[in-house]
């Protein structure tokens, strides 16, 4: 359950999302320029190519959301996503990481063109579930910046995510966040968290027996308030990042009541 948020994108705002989501998407062509596609992501079972070939799949997936199809992709769950993305690669033999950023950055096109002839407040069923087009949005920009970053850190290129960007990200990502509880993590958890992006406000996450909700301020005072920075909040919520390393280099900080509870808030969610 995600109580009410204030409009994600009123005005301007909105016309910076869909810059940002095109300024990525051309990103992804200079970022996989003269690559060897077989070069393997840290930590990951995909390589170079096959995490490009992903972005492209999802980028024309969101852009016909955008334009009104129904896509059915999985359940929303962690293991039918995983399920829907093998299935989707092995139906794309494309490995060219040349080809699939030129149509990485022509999704990107696509979706803005379609996004914007219609209310940003328009209802959409997505994979992780339904939410309103501009939203879906910041979807599509978050997703790109977490795949982006894994395969700059693979190439040793520079990464495209910054705090304007993060910003952009954020209504999906407290909108995304009950939706990737892990429910065995966090079974009978009861705590609540107040979570602070430097220069960018906070937010609270609040668990009654394992539920979470999502608020602007928390319903009572919190037992725990998180301290990050704008770029490593993001990592640490896509799950390129630990909590753990973060506070051990000062990149998180930490107080409250309970304020041991701080390293193992990202382990109450599973990232898709």
């Amino acid at each position: 359950m995600t109580l009410p948020l204030p409009e994600p994108f009123p005005g301007v705002a909105r016309t910076a999302l869909f810059e940002a989501v095109t300024a990525v998407g051309d990103e992804a062509v200079t970022l996989l320029a003269g690559c060897r596609g077989g070069t393997p992501i840290p930590g990951a079972e995909w390589t170079v190519a096959e995490a490009a070939a992903h972005l492209a799949m999802a980028n024309e997936l969101m852009a016909a959301l955008a334009a009104g199809e129904e896509r059915p992709y999985g359940d929303g769950t962690p293991g039918s996503l995983a399920a829907a993305n093998a299935a989707s690669l092995a139906e794309r033999p494309e490995r060219d990481p040349a080809v699939l950023a030129e149509e990485i950055a022509r999704q990107t096109r696509e979706f803005t063109t379609a996004a914007a002839a219609r209310a940003g407040t328009e209802p959409v069923l997505t994979p992780l579930g339904p939410m309103d087009l501009d939203t879906l949005g910041a979807y599509l920009l978050t997703h790109m910046l977490g795949h982006l970053y894994d395969i700059a850190l693979a190439l040793g290129r520079p990464h495209p995510i910054d705090r304007h960007r993060v910003e952009l990200a954020m209504p999906f990502v407290r909108t995304a966040m009950p939706w990737v509880l892990d429910a065995r993590a966090a079974a009978g958890h009861n705590a609540c968290y107040r979570l602070r992006i430097r220069g960018l406000g906070a937010f609270a996450v609040t668990f009654t027996d394992g539920a979470a909700v999502v608020s602007q301020e928390p319903p009572r005072r919190p037992d725990c308030t998180i301290l990050t920075e704008p770029v490593v909040f993001l990592l640490i919520a896509l799950g390129r990042y630990t909590a753990t390393g973060a506070l051990a280099r000062g990149k998180v900080l930490a107080w409250g009541r309970r304020p041991w509870l701080a390293p193992g808030f990202p382990r109450l969610f599973a990232a898709p």
